[in-house]
C-alpha cells in the first residue's frame, strides 16, 4: 500500500454530508432537466439541486433568486460575449454585475424561471457556466494582458484552452473532485493574478535557457502555495495538470470539508510523495525547479494605461469593488469596438482592460462617456483595491464590505493623497477570505466590533505586510476587532508614514520591506496608529506622533516602548524626560523622577490615564518599565472608552 493509499484509508472512516448528496444523482442529469426545473419554479425545486447540483453549473440559490457565476477563461471576452453579458444583466438581473478575483463574472437577482434561458443565451456566444462552483476545477487565471504585455514571455491562453479541454463540460469531470480546485498560470514577469494563491500554480521560470513554469501547490486562505521544486515545459503542462487532478480525485479526502483542500493531502503525504504519484500517473519524469522569473508588480499597477507590445494601449477601467452594471458593460463593449478590436480583459483586481487602442485614438477613447464615468476612480486607493461580496449578496458576509471599501477609499483619497505611489488594499467580508486580504499591503477582514458604548457595530481585523511580488507572504495582523469608523484612521496614519518616507515611485510593498517591517515590530506599528488615533480623533490635541526615519531600537520591544515613551513625554510637555539616555539606561547620577500624573500637570489637555501610561513606559528604573506593547494597548483602550465621542 502506497503512502497516499494509507493516508486515504485513515481519512475514509466516514464521508461528509456533501459527498452523501453527490451520490444521489449525476450532475448532468440535473443539467438536462434545467428547463423543467425553471418551469416548475421554487415549489418544485429539489433540496439537493438547490444545495449542490445546480452549483455545478454556476447557479447559486439565494432564496428568492439566483446568482450565476460565469466562466471567463483568462478573463478574455470578445465583443459579442461582453455585449451579451451586459444584455442579460439588463434583462434578467437588475442591471447588476460583479467582477470577481477569478477574472470572471457573477450575475445576480435572476428569477428561477429565467435560468435555463440565460444559460442558453450565454452558450450562443461561447460562454460556459460549467464547473464554476462546488467540487470542480474553477476558472483558470493568468495575466490579464497575456500575449500583449511587454513582460509576457509565454502566452498562456493556448495552454489554458488545452487544460480546459480535459475537464470543461466533460461529464467525467463534473463534480468528481473532493473539493474545489483553483489554478493559475503566469507567463509574465509581473504577478498580476496572485499567482502563488491557488491550489496549483504555474509560475514563469527558466531552466537551462528554456522557458517554462515552476510548480507551487496547496494554497488556501491564510496560506500561500508551497514550492514543489518542479519545472514543467509548456508542452508538459496539460499532461501534468490532468495527472494532478486525477491524483487529487483519487486520493483527496472526503470526510471533513474544512480539511480536504489539496494542502491537507500534501501535509499528510509530503510534497515529494505527491509529485511521485503525479509522475506515475502521467508517465513523465519532470525536472527540478528552474529560476523563477516573476519579479515585479503588474506592469499596469498604479496606472490605468499601459503600452502593449504591438504599439497600442490597454486602458484599465477602474471598477470600484468590482461593482459594474449591464448598461456599462454594453457601453464598454461598444467603446472597445469603436476604438479597439472589441476585446476586453477582466482582471484579478476586479477591473476591466480595454485593449488594442491605437495611440492616435487613446485621448478620444478616454473622453468617451463610460470611460469618463469611471475616471474618477483612477487613484491610488481604488486602482488596485479588491473587495468580495458582503452581507447584501453573500450569506457568509459579516459586513457590507464592498460599500465599506469604497467609503474608505474615498476617505483616504481626500485625507492622504499621494502621487506616484501604489498600495493594495483588499477587503474580505468574513474569515473565508474571498477578498484575499491575507496577501494585501493592507488587508481588512470583516467582523463584528463594539463601539465605545458597547454596541455591536461593523468592524474589521486589520492586516499589514502581505507580499505577492517575487514570492508570496501572508500579512501579519496589526489590530483585531476595530470598528470600521476607527479603522480608517489607523490606516490613514500608516499611509502618512508611507507618504513621508517613501522613495520616488516606491510601492507600499517595497516600502514595507525597506522601512516599516525592517525598522519596527508589528507591535510598535500597532501602537503608533493607536496612539495617534487617541491623540487626535479622541483627545483632539491636533498633534502627531511620528516614526523615526532611522530608529536605533533594532525592533526590540522593550527598547521601542522606552523610546516611544521618551518621545511622547517631549511631544506632550515640551520637556525632556531625562537629560541623557544610552540605550535602555538612563545615563545620569540622579535621573529625573516624576509622578504618575506629571504629564497631565505639565499639559492639562492630557488625561491622567495617558500620563500614567507614559510614566510606566519611561520609569527611571528599567525593571519597573512596561515590557510589552499589549499592556500599553489595553491601557489606551481604557482611555478610548472614557473619551470616545459619538
Amino acid at each position: 500500500m502506497t503512502i497516499l493509499e494509507k493516508a486515504l484509508e485513515a481519512r475514509s472512516k466516514k464521508v461528509n454530508k456533501v459527498e452523501v448528496t453527490k451520490a444521489l444523482k449525476m450532475p448532468m442529469d440535473v443539467y438536462t432537466k434545467l428547463e423543467e426545473i425553471a418551469a416548475a419554479g421554487y415549489e418544485g425545486l429539489a433540496k439537493e439541486d438547490s444545495a449542490y447540483f445546480l452549483k455545478c453549473f454556476g447557479l447559486f440559490d439565494k432564496g428568492e433568486d439566483f446568482m450565476l457565476r460565469v466562466r471567463v477563461p483568462a478573463g478574455h471576452l470578445d465583443y459579442a460575449q461582453a455585449l451579451r453579458i451586459g444584455e442579460i444583466a439588463q434583462k434578467y438581473g437588475n442591471d447588476y454585475i460583479d467582477i470577481t478575483t477569478r477574472m470572471q463574472i457573477e450575475l445576480r437577482y435572476l428569477k428561477i424561471e429565467d435560468i435555463a434561458t440565460v444559460l442558453t443565451e450565454l452558450k450562443e456566444v461561447g460562454i460556459s457556466t460549467f464547473q464554476t462552483g462546488v467540487d470542480n476545477p474553477r476558472n483558470i487565471v493568468t495575466d490579464p494582458l497575456d500575449g500583449m504585455a511587454y513582460d509576457n514571455i509565454i502566452e498562456t491562453m493556448p495552454i489554458i484552452k488545452k487544460m480546459q479541454s480535459i475537464f470543461l463540460e466533460n461529464p467525467e469531470w463534473v463534480s468528481v473532485l473532493p473539493r474545489k480546485f483553483n489554478t493559475g498560470i503566469l507567463g509574465s514577469m509581473s504577478n498580476s493574478c496572485n499567482i502563488f494563491g491557488h491550489d496549483c500554480c504555474f509560475v514563469l521560470a527558466q531552466k537551462e535557457g528554456i522557458f517554462g513554469f515552476n510548480i507551487h501547490l496547496g494554497a488556501r486562505v491564510g496560506m500561500q502555495a508551497q514550492d514543489a521544486n518542479l519545472f514543467v515545459c509548456t508542452e508538459e503542462v496539460p499532461a501534468f495538470f490532468e495527472a494532478l487532478l486525477t491524483v487529487f480525485k483519487s486520493y483527496g479526502y472526503r470526510d471533513n470539508r474544512n480539511k480536504n483542500r489539496l494542502i491537507f493531502l500534501l501535509n499528510t503525504v509530503g510534497i515529494e510523495n505527491f509529485i511521485a504519484a503525479v509522475e506515475a500517473q502521467s508517465g513523465l519524469a519532470f525536472q527540478t525547479a528552474g529560476i523563477s522569473m516573476v519579479q515585479s508588480h503588474s506592469t499596469a499597477m498604479g496606472s490605468n494605461r499601459v503600452m502593449l507590445r504591438n504599439g497600442t494601449f490597454a486602458h484599465k477601467v477602474v471598477v470600484p469593488s468590482g461593482i459594474f452594471t449591464g448598461t456599462d458593460m454594453i457601453a464598454t463593449a461598444n467603446v472597445a469596438k469603436a476604438y479597439g478590436t472589441g476585446d476586453i480583459r477582466l482582471s484579478y483586481d476586479q477591473n476591466i482592460y480595454v485593449v488594442n487602442i491605437s495611440q492616435e485614438k487613446i485621448s478620444e477613447f478616454e473622453n468617451d462617456a463610460v470611460v469618463s464615468k469611471y475616471a474618477q476612480y483612477n487613484n491610488l486607493y481604488f486602482n488596485d483595491m479588491i473587495a468580495c461580496a458582503g452581507t447584501q449578496t453573500c450569506t457568509f458576509g459579516v459586513i457590507p464590505n464592498k460599500p465599506d471599501a469604497i467609503d474608505m477609499a474615498h476617505f483616504l483619497s481626500h485625507t492622504v493623497p499621494i502621487e506616484n505611489a501604489m498600495v493594495r488594499m483588499n477587503w474580505s467580508a468574513c474569515p473565508k477570505g474571498c477578498g484575499v486580504h491575507g496577501i494585501a499591503d493592507i488587508g481588512l477582514e470583516g467582523c463584528k466590533a463594539k463601539d465605545s458604548e458597547g454596541n455591536k457595530v461593523d468592524g474589521v481585523h486589520v492586516f499589514l505586510g502581505g507580499k505577492i511580488t517575487r514570492k508570496a507572504k501572508e500579512a501579519h495582523i496589526l489590530h483585531k476587532t476595530l470598528p470600521i469608523s476607527e479603522a480608517k484612521h489607523h490606516i490613514k496614519y500608516l499611509l502618512k508614514v508611507y507618504a513621508k518616507y517613501k522613495h520616488a515611485g516606491e510601492s507600499f510593498e517595497a516600502f514595507d520591506d525597506r522601512f516599516l517591517s525592517a525598522n519596527y515590530s508589528f507591535q510598535a506599528l500597532g501602537f503608533y496608529t493607536k496612539i495617534n488615533h487617541v491623540l487626535n480623533e479622541l483627545l483632539s490635541l491636533n498633534i502627531s506622533f511620528e516614526l523615526d526615519e532611522y530608529p536605533q531600537s533594532n525592533k526590540k520591544e522593550d527598547y521601542e516602548i522606552f523610546n516611544f515613551g521618551l518621545r511622547l513625554f517631549k511631544l506632550l510637555t515640551g520637556e525632556k524626560r531625562f537629560v541623557s539616555v544610552l540605550g535602555l539606561e538612563v545615563n545620569e547620577i540622579k535621573p529625573r523622577k516624576i509622578k504618575r500624573d506629571e504629564v497631565s500637570k505639565l499639559n492639562p489637555n492630557v488625561p491622567k490615564q495617558l500620563s500614567e501610561i507614559i510614566y510606566n513606559m519611561t520609569h527611571e528604573t528599567k525593571q519597573e518599565r512596561t515590557k510589552v506593547f499589549s499592556e500599553v494597548i489595553v491601557a489606551l483602550k481604557e482611555i478610548e472608552k472614557k473619551n470616545s465621542r459619538p
